[in-house]
């Protein structure tokens, strides 16, 4: 095993291994965060058809959130390793609980069943069935949360050429019976095995158990899901009949999907008292992943008339499914005693047997069947036909269903060629149901467009939003760019832009943001007026904080003697004081009459003083000479003194 996959996730320790998978402890390097990393079987990767379908399913399922689901966070190939990324879950899986406790309580069964129904309610609202529901699928956080995993793996490895339609994939103790004579995958499958699940958690094993997966196969098949009650006294007859409604063998009986039998489960749960309770962890759980056939103890029989049960095998297997023409066989002769055998009852007259001909045999069936047949047409609803809404709008196509008497569901797909609010498909596509069954209706969405991002969303937050929208991400670091706001390895945009229509499995390349532009040195800006110095600073990243007054003989007003720090050096604060020259340029006078020179000097700040031998109370004589000279610079208050003409 490679330590680090796609360059990306390290792996670490096992977790937990099986025939078809194992589990271990990894880290994903970018993020820094751990994660479980279940790697597939090198013959899998060898597959192309199984690699196909494994990126499909596990794309579904990393667009599935919900709190109560192992969150996929990527898959990928690296060399002939075939692996998926999950959340990481601390803490043990159902199967511990059972095997350290038993059966549970009614209220600790319903409570750890109504998470994994949630869980699996809002799979089948977005089309996903799991098919492989077990207790080794739910996993129990320390802190009591329950989470269930393994979305889609099973049908991923049926479609490989590992498999063949002949084969029955899946974990036999918990399959439907519609699972292993055809291998149809549904909804009420899924019901079926969460069913089976409840009545464990209630009696302490499976409803049927057996030395081999094929007799344990082959009852599901042809018996009846006993109700808890008789290997478990004082369980309520609503409860009874609540396990046994999920476990029909005739999956319209069921309730129609997930969501259904969780409104029925929460219903009984309220007629008969029990509270919902905390879900303890197994006290010696490990920290795993769901979907490995991890060896453990045996689950604590319940008494059953002392006579001990083995369960069926809790790893998902494969076997053939033509192994069900024949009954299985009989149990073996138990061994003989060493008591002394009772007297035996005197015989009576022995009766006359008589070989019946296989005919007889043949003749007889076909007569129970015509009669069943009969009383089937005559006492049952007639079958009725799925209307063919292919290309209606949803609302038609709702209306036209439930005028046939089904139960239509609607789903949301999205499509590069059918219109938004169009019919894609139905589920079943065609054929005959029976009144009320349910039909799935899979309604356009369009194609994908690209999401609205917010500057600063985390890059698995957008590759989640896209991959909702049936969209690839993918990096481009030559695009990245500084931003003072938005942290470095944050997303800034994406392209193209939010609200671009795309097709289905474009890649949209996400801007990061490279953090805060680095610093620049600070210019000169020294004997720039400080309007030009703020601008040329501010440009550089830094903010004038603080500016002082001076004289300065040399520095005209309003303009930079100096600053703090000095120019080409940096700041990492990036504040930056001023010291601004106050100075007053002395303006020409000369010219000038001598009430004009003063109200010009007065506006500076500066005084006027006049030398005259004969006075000029009206100052209506003109200057000819000053002092200090035109442009000389002086501090405020300065004086300037003038010469008048003689004559004037």
């Amino acid at each position: 095993m490679a330590t680090l996959l796609e360059q990306r996730y390290r792996v670490d320790a096992p977790l937990a291994r099986g025939g078809m998978s194992a589990v271990y402890r990894g880290m994903d390097t970018r993020l820094e965060r751990p994660v479980a990393i279940k790697v597939m079987d090198h013959r899998f990767a060898e597959d192309r058809s199984f690699v196909d379908r494994f990126e499909r399913e596990a794309r579904a399922a990393a667009s599935l959130h919900h709190p109560h689901v192992i969150a996929v966070h990527d898959q990928g190939f690296d060399g002939d390793h075939v692996f998926l990324v999950m959340e990481l879950v601390d803490g043990g899986t159902l199967r511990d609980l059972l095997t350290e406790r038993g059966r549970l309580t009614i209220p600790l069964a319903l409570s750890v069943l109504q998470p994994v129904l949630s869980a699996l309610a809002a799979a089948h609202q977005a089309g996903l069935v799991h098919r492989d529901v077990k207790p080794e699928n739910v996993l129990i956080g320390k802190q009591g949360t329950v989470k269930v995993g393994d979305f889609g793996l099973v049908k991923a490895m049926a479609s490989g050429n590992n498999t063949s339609h002949s084969v029955i994939l899946g974990t036999v103790a918990y399959l439907s019976p519609e699972q292993v004579t055809t291998g149809a995958t549904t909804a009420r499958g899924d019901v079926y095995s969460a069913g089976v699940l409840l009545y464990e958690m209630l009696t302490g094993t499976p409803p049927y158990v057996g030395d081999t997966p094929l007799s344990v196969a082959y009852r599901h098949v042809n018996d009846d899901v006993p109700p808890p009650s008789q290997t478990a006294p004082g369980i309520p007859q609503a409860l009874d009949e609540l396990v046994l409604r999920a476990t029909r063998r005739d999956p319209s009986g069921r309730p129609a999907d997930a969501g259904a039998f969780l409104q029925e489960v929460e219903r009984v749960r309220l007629a008969i008292g029990a509270p919902l309770v905390p879900v303890p962890a197994a006290a010696h759980g490990m920290k795993t992943t769901p979907g490995i056939e991890v060896p453990t103890q045996q689950t604590v029989p319940v008494q059953n008339n002392g006579t001990p049960t083995t369960p069926g095998p809790r790893g998902t297997r494969a076997m053939l499914r033509s192994d069900l023409d024949a009954p299985p066989p009989p149990p073996p002769v138990p061994p003989r005693t060493r008591k002394p055998a009772a007297a035996s009852p005197p015989e009576k007259s022995p009766r006359k047997r008589f070989p019946i001909p296989k005919w007889g045999i043949v003749a007889a069936g076909i007569a129970v069947v015509a009669i069943v047949a009969t009383f089937i047409l005559v006492s049952g609803p007639s079958p009725v036909a799925i209307p063919n809404v292919v290309g209606a709008d949803k609302t038609s196509a709702v209306q036209q269903i439930q005028n046939a008497q089904l139960a239509p569901t609607v789903l949301e797909s999205r499509s590069n060629t059918v219109q938004r609010g169009k019919v894609i498909k139905t589920d079943p596509a065609s054929g005959t149901l029976l009144p009320g069954s349910a039909v799935n209706v899979f309604v356009s969405a369009g194609p994908p467009v690209v999401p609205e991002v917010q500057p600063g969303a985390t890059v698995e937050a957008v590759e989640k939003e896209l991959k909702a929208q049936d969209l690839k991400s993918g990096l481009s670091p030559a695009d990245d760019r500084y931003d003072n706001n938005v942290p470095k390895g944050a997303v800034l945009t994406t392209s193209p832009s939010a609200g671009t229509q795309l097709k289905i499995g474009d890649t949209v390349t996400l801007i990061l943001s490279r953090g805060p532009a680095p610093l620049k040195p600070l210019p000169n800006v020294v004997g720039k007026s400080e309007a030009e110095a703020r601008s040329l600073v501010q440009e550089a990243g830094y903010t004038v904080t603080n500016v002082t007054q001076k004289f300065d003989g040399r520095t005209e007003g309003g303009k930079v003697i100096s600053t703090t720090p000095g120019a080409g050096t940096t700041a990492e604060d990036k504040k930056v004081e001023f010291v601004v020259s106050n100075a007053i340029s002395v303006p020409d006078l000369r010219g000038k009459k001598v009430k004009e020179a003063r109200e010009q000097v007065d506006k500076l700040g500066l005084k006027l003083e006049v030398v005259s031998f004969f006075g000029d109370d009206r100052g209506n004589r003109r200057i000819n000479a000053q002092g200090p000279n035109a442009g000389s610079l002086v501090e405020k208050g300065s004086t300037v003194r003038v010469a008048v003409e003689f004559f004037g």
